[in-house]
């Protein structure tokens, strides 16, 4: 779900080439999303997970995976080790 979240987000940007999303050694600030977007993708982060991310400027140095996983432990560690679940946004017509 924060995988999906996160390329949902990428996916919307006018810079970053879908391409290059599916290449696993691509980092984040090799994908053509400026430190703005970068921020404005961990503030969707951070309003639908309940916390706030320290150092975000970090991120544009790992792979998407690295951030991920980077984002899911810290997820995961304020939430008594478990991953809360978001709810359902409706798809293409209506569907979730």
């Amino acid at each position: 779900m924060l995988k999906q979240l996160i390329l949902d987000y990428l996916r919307q940007q006018p810079d970053v080439p879908v391409d290059k999303l599916a290449d696993p050694a691509a980092r984040m600030g090799e994908l053509g999303l400026d430190s703005l977007g970068l921020v404005e993708m961990l503030f969707e982060i951070e309003d639908k997970y309940g916390f706030q991310i320290e150092e975000p400027m970090r991120y544009g140095s790992m792979t998407l995976d690295e951030v991920v996983a980077d984002l899911e432990q810290t997820i995961r560690a304020r939430n008594n080790g478990e991953m809360p679940e978001l709810p359902a946004q409706a798809g293409p017509a209506g569907h979730a």
